[in-house]
């Protein structure tokens, strides 16, 4: 299936090709339109010839040419991608074919959601995603959180049950960046989104608990691993506290050095000690070296009637110093604990 380039500019009305379609203008609501949207004439004429071979339920190679070329001035229009996949199947085109222009047509506009789900119908029916990584690979070079190539690739391993094979490249994306959200809400997906009704095993829980552990060593004020941290847990309904010894190595309540301000004026005057997720390392004799951490703390204290005034510091500490942007949400946290 040859695929001309979309600069072809001969006008449909003078191609003998075409001689047979009478066009089917759009109808903007007569000839004065209240708020009529200023297409080029290229495009207009594309999409009235479109619109009489839809009338027509025409599907030829001529048709496939047609959605090229207005798929090169838009390819954001939906109807126009949903007919070529219907044009595609009608005619038993080669859709491996299909999926190599798409490679093209994806690396020039990343952030289109039209063709990743056009991409979705024609590999569904192809059912061939050999090539698939090695594409993806390439479209997060460019952009490693585009969340229409972690959407699709979601689907990939549903639909191909692909597993078993997705974690080392997820561990390769993770160690280029630690803090890329999207590999890690991939990685929980591909560990824990099975739906055979299988239990988790302890030895793959253990594995994922320290993998979390160790990317928070690399750099504690993400938020990344500690959620995701958090998440095993819940999942695998083992109780916070079992993270607390852990989560103390960076927050120290006991440190003498800590003290706190007023929380209630945190919002008007943010301290200077406000950890940055940015930063690789915060000194290891720094008694809070992670908001995150005290986020923890706060709620395995919250837990133990006994160790209330422990989760109240943690939460002062957290409005009036290392998290004051967000010091009315930590001030209605500390409210809470008075209802328990």
């Amino acid at each position: 299936m040859a695929h001309p380039t979309t600069s072809h500019q001969t006008p449909y009305a003078t191609s003998p090709l075409w001689s047979d379609i009478t066009p089917l203008p759009q109808d903007d609501g007569g000839p004065n339109p209240l708020a009529a949207i200023a297409y080029t004439d290229a495009y207009s004429e594309a999409m009235s010839y479109l619109r009489a071979v839809m009338a027509l339920q025409e599907y030829s190679d001529r048709v496939l040419e047609l959605t090229e070329r207005i798929v090169g001035m838009n390819p954001a229009h939906y109807t126009v991608w949903l007919y070529r996949a219907k044009c595609l199947f009608e005619l038993d085109k080669d859709l491996g074919e299909e999926m190599r222009w798409l490679n093209g047509v994806a690396l020039r506009w990343q952030k289109n959601y039209q063709i990743w789900h056009h991409r979705q119908l024609i590999m569904d029916k192809y059912a061939d995603p050999s090539g698939e990584p090695a594409f993806i690979a390439k479209m997060f070079e460019d952009d490693a959180k585009n969340y229409h190539v972690w959407s699709y690739r979601q689907w990939l391993v549903r639909r191909f049950s692909l597993w078993d094979t997705e974690l080392p490249d997820i561990d390769r994306l993770l160690d280029d960046d630690v803090r890329n959200n999207s590999a890690w809400n991939h990685r929980y997906f591909v560990v824990f989104g099975r739906e055979d009704g299988e239990p988790i095993a302890d030895e793959i829980v253990e594995r994922e608990i320290e993998y979390a552990k160790e990317a928070i060593r690399k750099a504690p004020q993400n938020p990344s691993p500690w959620n995701y941290l958090r998440g095993v847990l819940t999942r695998t309904a083992r109780p916070l506290s079992t993270i607390h010894d852990f989560s103390v190595l960076f927050a120290d309540l006991s440190s003498p050095s800590l003290s706190i301000t007023d929380p209630t004026s945190a919002s008007e005057n943010p301290s200077s000690t406000i950890l940055s997720s940015t930063t690789h390392h915060t000194p290891p004799t720094a008694p809070i070296r992670s908001s995150h951490a005290l986020d923890i703390l706060a709620d395995i204290y919250a837990a133990t009637p006994e160790k209330k005034a422990d989760a109240e510091r943690a939460l002062d500490l957290l409005a009036s110093t290392y998290d004051p942007v967000r010091a009315n949400y930590w001030i209605w946290r500390k409210g809470l604990l008075g209802r328990g």
